[in-house]
């Protein structure tokens, strides 16, 4: 019934001229793990060296606004695949804002993704790396979409050893056996625990081989890379080689990693067919202080909802296609879905909220979006809003540590994102209309908003 419904709809979308056979494009997605805004040379790392990504940027869009849907691993991920809020499936909490190995939950089943789409339009998917969004049944890969799977299930900083040193996860030196992490063909574990020296290494060398297979195409990869997520590991090619220590040890290998899947679509004669976006799922993690990343002249990191902990390095490149350009555009994640469907002809799910909108006219023709709202989120509660060059903060709180405390403000910070990227000079009190249009954007969103079922 599914190849049935398949051919139905390859027919009609070719039939309606929104298609053609041969030009299906393909689509990966690479993802990394607490990147930060100032991380790569070409968002202006003095320290990292990111040729491949910084040719990337050049030939493709790099996009100066692009924000993660939420400032933590599981919840932007769900954003990322969904085109959705976290807090509409129940990927979010108050307290414990990510699953762990003993969590319940995971992504609801009846959740639609961009594999899912994209499998039943015909696409091969694949999924590479960490997961993060649920080990029982009905939440994993193979149950959200995707025909194969190379990866690991979670954070590597979770699943560690009995008696673990105090101060292993943020060493420049972790004991490589200190977490007994798994590495999963499929829903089988081949490995464990997983040298997480060679993981890098081995979830490139399964994409070049799936782009081989699957030249002919059209095909999804979603590549999620376990780094530069802590505890921090290179492997030996690259540790040691960066001003940046083992953080930029870890970039710099992403990056060769980045080079090689961009060289093999060349090598096949594809990259023209392939769209490829590259970013992070949230900002830095500050607490780790060496091993944390770098925000630019954003304010905070991971955790926060100040601008490091959710605008993120971004790139998509498809060369003969996409225009080189640098976009000032406020876009997100969420984007991510409603484009690629877009592109391969598929329509959105039916009675399905999705909050992310088609970029093609952006990317292909230059186009610019129309003007619309985005909410950050902390966990369930919604901290700030952004329009336009303004953001007001009606709540904030730091990304991570033991003192923290959240604190509300009304009127809401308002700051000028164009003027005050660090988000250190509040105006509220000189635009009480432009505080008066974030509170009725706020309303109109939450009027209908129906939260999903809390899966943390």
């Amino acid at each position: 019934m599914k190849d049935l419904l398949r051919h139905f709809l390859f027919v009609c979308l070719t039939g309606l001229g929104v298609l053609e056979a041969d030009v299906r494009p393909n689509v990966i997605v690479i993802f990394t793990d607490d990147l930060g805004y100032g991380d790569l040379g070409c968002y202006g790392s003095p320290v990292i060296r990111t040729p491949h990504l910084d040719r990337m940027a050049d030939e493709g869009v790099r996009f100066t606004d692009f924000y993660s849907a939420a400032e933590v691993c599981t919840p932007s991920r769900a954003a990322l695949l969904t085109g959705r809020y976290p807090i509409r499936s129940g990927m979010c909490g108050t307290e414990r804002r990510v699953l762990f190995p003993n969590s319940k939950g995971g992504l609801p089943p009846e959740e639609v993704t961009v594999a899912e789409a994209l499998l039943e339009a015909g696409y091969a998917t694949m999924q590479i790396g960490k997961w993060h969004l649920g080990i029982h049944e009905g939440s994993r890969p193979l149950e959200q979409g995707f025909e194969r799977r190379f990866g690991v299930p979670y954070s590597n900083d979770m699943d560690a050893v009995p008696n673990l040193p105090k101060g292993a996860v943020g060493s420049p030196n972790p004991p490589e056996k200190g977490w007994n992490f798994p590495l999963l063909r499929d829903d089988e574990i081949i490995e464990q625990p997983v040298d997480q020296t060679t993981l890098t290494k081995r979830y490139t060398e399964e994409a070049v081989k799936f782009i081989r297979e699957k030249k002919d195409g059209p095909f999804f990869l979603y590549l999620a890379h376990t780094f530069p997520h802590v505890p921090m590991f290179a492997s030996p090619d690259f540790k040691g080689k960066s001003r940046a220590g083992i953080y930029g040890d870890a970039v710099e290998e992403i990056d060769w990693s980045v080079g090689e899947v961009l060289e093999a679509l060349r090598k096949e004669g594809i990259a023209e067919k392939t769209l490829v976006i590259f970013t992070s799922d949230n900002g830095p993690w500050m607490v780790m202080n060496d091993q944390g990343g770098c925000a630019g002249p954003l304010r905070d990191g991971k955790g926060s909802t100040w601008e490091g902990g959710m605008r993120v390095p971004c790139l998509m490149w498809m060369p003969g296609k996409i225009k080189p350009a640098v976009s000032h555009a406020t876009v997100n994640a969420m984007d991510v879905m409603p484009t690629a469907l877009a592109m391969a002809g598929v329509p959105l799910p039916k009675d399905v909220v999705i909050d992310g909108v088609d970029l093609s006219s952006l990317l292909f023709e230059g186009k610019p979006l129309e003007d619309r709202p985005f909410f950050y989120y902390r966990g369930d509660r919604l901290y700030a809003c952004r329009m336009g060059e303004w953001k007001a903060h009606f709540h904030t709180k730091g990304g991570f540590g033991p003192a923290l405390k959240e604190e509300s403000h009304d009127p809401p910070l308002l700051f000028h994102l164009g003027r005050d990227v660090s988000e250190e000079r509040n105006v509220a009190s000189k635009h009480p209309e432009v505080i008066e249009r974030m509170r009725e954007a706020v309303k109109s969103h939450q009027k209908d908003l129906v939260p999903g079922k809390p899966q943390l």
